[in-house]
């Protein structure tokens, strides 16, 4: 726990350094003091070895690095910042990568099958779910021939619980790949399975309920009542909806049914009110669907106790009752709904849901030790949002027009664009683009220009990036496939193919050559009963020293006393 405690205060002190909005006035001696503190910090921060007990995984969907840098920008001016010089949770993290996305069948990859890449680890055609390159989207039968498993079977298997807190539904293409094998990611009840094929091919909701690793899963927290519910059947909080199952069955009850037969202490929730009203300590399976379909943006988000909990609030009580198992969790954390308003050319809300999502990642953070948690952050693909300029100021609202029009048509834009979408317009006469004067572009329901007419926009093909911290994390580095994150985490964590990594003998606990080869070859001993990392007293200590010999006068007395503050933790950590 002492451990525990310094490496937490360590690290947020190490957050809080290296940046200010003071830099705007800052001279040369300012920016050298930075990069000797950062070089400092990168010299003596060795790989951390050592097992992930848990594994917090946290995916925006259709984040990509424009989202990152937009939204790290958004969260700096609203501290009151000019917003360039602040940094997000995850870019925090001393490890980062770039993950290709697209598909075994497509350039620009698809959400379905770029989630079966980063959670099965190997690459699927366009619209399936939990299959490899062999299956066929819509036909049944190559789904039972080409079935792969994912993260989720690893960990049950080495006996974790496991969670999924998603701001989607459930059975949406992203969270999906987890549990179900499908030859289509729309085949979310039986009422969109083709009738041929009912009678061999389950749905996605029933083999969450029915199959492993879906019945087996801890917490599942998210969207998507219809689907679980038959056409008889009103939704509790939309008295005008009603399910869509086609087989008479409320698979809500066949849930609460099959854990009441297995002696399991199980509850479900649709609403804020009753999920605080969930005790975790007399839980250890809770399912929790609060809205017909998706759950509101965070912005449009209902904070009453009728409404829906934040992701954050979510992903707190996933912890509180995963934690109680004593071989660990892994725990998925989907901002799904970045790219649904990406598709709507909705900057605001992509960017206010990005923020959401981070501040999850943060909640999980503050509640388990970090010398045991591997926490990564990724994208499952792009999107066609841009961010530019010509001669923009610092601090220019990141959701505000650029400083001059534009030369050609002179009529105004906004630093964030989209290449195609809904935002496209023309006058209906001149055919110019249309005039956004007048228009108020910080508004949460402004949507942004796009080059191309479509009503719904597509995905972006770059690669997207990895963001890691924990035992193993090293392993994330470089350009790697989309397929080699899972491969890493199980390396991590002792799970799947790299479940014998932590019988073999010790070699090298730092840091492997070749994180590839690492992910199939003999790596690291470790204590399966404690899954601690590589004792601190075998790594370089910082010294008082050092530390504030690499704080200049120009840093600020707050800056060196940080920097003080981080040795003197390091110190303990290595006496105790």
């Amino acid at each position: 726990m002492k451990r525990y405690a310094v490496l937490l205060l360590s690290w947020l002190l190490i957050s809080a350094l290296p940046f200010s909005s003071s830099d705007l006035a800052a001279g040369p001696e300012y920016w050298y003091s930075e990069a000797r503190s950062q070089l400092h910090r990168a010299l003596h921060s060795p790989p951390q070895g050592g097992v992930a007990k848990n594994v917090v995984l946290v995916v925006g969907d259709g984040m990509s690095l424009a989202t990152v840098t937009a939204a790290r920008i958004l969260r700096g001016q609203q501290l009151g910042m000019s917003g360039e010089e602040h940094q997000l949770a995850f870019e925090k993290f001393p490890h980062v990568a770039l993950a290709k996305t697209y598909n075994n069948d497509a350039q620009i990859g698809d959400s379905s099958a770029c989630a079966t890449a980063l959670l099965c680890g190997v690459k699927a055609n366009t619209e399936t779910l939990g299959l490899d390159a062999g299956a066929r989207f819509e036909d049944c039968r190559s789904s039972h021939m080409h079935r792969v498993t994912s993260i989720f079977d690893w960990a049950q298997k080495e006996g974790k619980s496991t969670g999924i807190v998603t701001n989607t539904r459930i059975t949406h293409g992203t969270p999906a790949a987890l549990y179900s094998h499908s030859a289509s990611r729309y085949w979310e009840d039986d009422s969109k399975v083709p009738p041929g094929a009912r009678k061999t091919c389950k749905d996605i909701v029933r083999q969450l309920v029915e199959d492993e690793p879906g019945r087996n899963i801890n917490v599942i927290l998210g969207g998507g009542r219809r689907h679980f519910l038959p056409k008889v059947a009103r939704d509790p909080e939309v008295e005008t909806e009603e399910g869509r199952r086609l087989d008479g069955r409320n698979l809500i009850d066949d849930w609460l049914r099959d854990k009441k037969k297995r002696n399991i202490r199980s509850q479900y929730v649709w609403n804020k009110g009753q999920f605080d009203g969930v005790d975790p300590a007399n839980v250890d399976h809770l399912l929790g669907l609060f809205s017909y379909s998706h759950l509101d943006f965070e912005v449009d988000r209902d904070n009453s106790a009728n409404g829906d909990p934040s992701l954050a609030n979510m992903t707190r009580k996933a912890i509180e009752i995963l934690q109680k198992n004593p071989h660990g969790f892994f725990l998925f954390i989907e901002g799904g709904r970045i790219d649904h308003a990406h598709h709507y050319n909705n900057a605001r809300r992509a960017l206010e849901e990005t923020l959401a999502m981070e501040t999850a990642l943060q909640a999980s953070m503050t509640m388990l030790d970090p010398s045991n948690t591997l926490f990564v952050v990724t994208s499952d693909h792009s999107h066609v949002m841009t961010l530019g300029g010509f001669g923009t100021k610092r601090g220019n609202p990141i959701l505000g027009t650029d400083v001059k029009p534009s030369d050609v048509d002179q009529m105004p834009y906004t630093t964030l664009l989209y290449g195609n979408g809904p935002g496209f317009g023309r006058h209906p006469v001149s055919g110019k683009r249309d005039n956004m004067t007048g228009t108020d572009p910080l508004d949460k329901n402004y949507v942004q220009q796009a080059a191309v007419p479509r009503q719904w926009a597509t995905h972006g093909g770059e690669d997207v990036p990895v963001y890691a911290q924990g035992p193993m994390a090293h392993a994330f580095r470089g350009v790697i496939d989309q397929t080699f994150i899972p491969h890493a985490i199980a390396y991590s964590a002792c799970v799947g193919a790299q479940r014998d990594r932590c019988n073999e003998p010790q070699k090298d606990a730092a840091c492997p050559s070749d994180p590839a080869a690492a992910a199939s070859s003999s790596g690291v001993a470790a204590d399966r009963k404690d899954n601690v990392s590589t004792p601190h007293a075998q790594r370089p200590a910082l010294t008082v020293e050092a530390a504030a010999a690499a704080a200049s006068a120009s840093v600020g007395a707050t800056a060196t006393v940080a920097l003080v503050l981080v040795a003197l933790a390091s110190t303990l950590v290595t006496r105790s």
